[in-house]
Parts: structure tokens; C-alpha cells; sequence
């Protein structure tokens, strides 16, 4: 292999060569057909982690459910960096309601949880010309088995540690960055 030394090459990019859009370019630009359904999400810092994956990979919308938290709030925006801002986002009590209709829209429902059931994450392959919406569980239950009664697919990380476990934010870019790669770079399912 053929590596090149860059000890005393390499230059950290300012902020104005980042290329950032402005929430009204993002607001106007095209999408990953990709949404977000958060179950129960207790911790507010979690939730503006899932803002700003969201941001960062150009997802359609952030559906809160239950007892998560919504935008205003300080804690979230210490997370989100002003992601709730340019991510669309709805709150919907029920989380079943929701399913419901989101299942008539004829979205791919995608839980990311633990299962009898569950599929590999490096084994799933995004269904082409179609939405998905990935449901993330609250961080001491998970997925609630309400919800798992309407999803297309389980999936779940793989890992080899002692803890059987990601924190759910975390677990959340694993899964979009996955998903993402695969519908945009990857032409791993074909």
C-alpha cells in the first residue's frame, strides 16, 4: 500500500469553506426520502442529537411521539444547534395514530430494536422508490411493542462488547448514516 505522510499538510477548514446551506436553502432543497419517529425519547439532549443528524442528512421530517419533548426548549437547542429550525418536525401523541397513518401512505416502517425478528443492519437494503420512516425507542424500553405491531422490518446493530446496547442518539446516526449510504453510494442491494 502507498500511504503519504501529511504531518504538517493538513488544514483545518474554516466555517465559511464548509459550504453550509442556510435554513432556507435546506427548507427548499431536495430531501432523503428518510423520516424520523421518535417513541417515548425521554432525555432532551437525545433529542436535539436526532435534530441534528436530521439536518445532517437532509431527512423530510422528525415525528415526535408521547411523552418527547418539542422544540422550543433550551436543552434540546443546546443539542440541535438550531436544527429545529431547519428540520420539519410534528408532534403526534399517539403513537399508533400515527402509524396508522403513516401505513396508508404506503411509507416503509423500519424499527431500529432488538428483536426475535431482527434483521442485521448491514443486511437490510433500503426499498427502492419508497419513503421510510425508522421508529427509535425510548432509552430504557426501546421500541414500544404498540409500535412494532405495524413495522415492515426490525433492524438492529450488531455488536461485540459486554454492553448489548448504543445510546439511542448514537444508535440513530449508526442506522440513518447506513440507510443513507446505501440509497445515495452504495450499490450494495442490488
Amino acid at each position: 500500500m502507498f500511504f503519504v505522510k501529511l504531518a504538517g499538510m493538513i488544514r483545518k477548514l474554516k466555517l465559511d469553506e464548509l459550504g453550509r446551506k442556510s435554513i432556507e436553502e435546506f427548507k427548499k432543497g431536495k430531501k432523503t426520502p428518510l423520516m424520523l419517529i421518535l417513541d417515548n425519547i425521554r432525555s432532551l439532549n437525545n433529542i436535539g442529537s436526532f435534530f441534528r443528524t436530521a439536518d445532517a442528512f437532509a431527512l423530510e421530517k422528525i415525528y415526535l411521539t408521547g411523552f418527547t419533548a418539542t422544540p422550543p426548549h433550551r436543552e434540546i437547542h443546546k443539542t440541535a444547534l438550531g436544527a429545529t429550525e431547519s428540520v420539519d418536525w410534528v408532534y403526534e401523541k399517539n403513537l399508533v395514530d400515527l402509524l396508522k397513518k403513516i401505513k396508508e401512505k404506503n411509507i416503509f416502517i423500519l424499527a431500529a430494536e432488538q428483536t426475535d425478528k431482527s434483521l442485521s443492519l448491514e443486511k437490510f437494503c433500503p426499498p427502492k422508490d419508497q419513503k421510510i420512516a425508522v421508529i427509535f425507542g425510548n432509552e430504557v424500553g426501546g421500541v414500544s411493542e404498540d409500535a412494532l405491531a405495524f413495522v415492515d422490518e426490525v433492524i438492529e446493530i450488531p455488536q461485540f462488547g459486554t454492553k448489548h446496547s448504543f445510546n439511542v442518539s448514537v444508535s440513530a446516526g449508526i442506522v440513518l448514516w447506513d440507510i443513507f449510504a446505501k440509497m445515495n453510494y452504495y450499490n450494495l442491494c442490488d
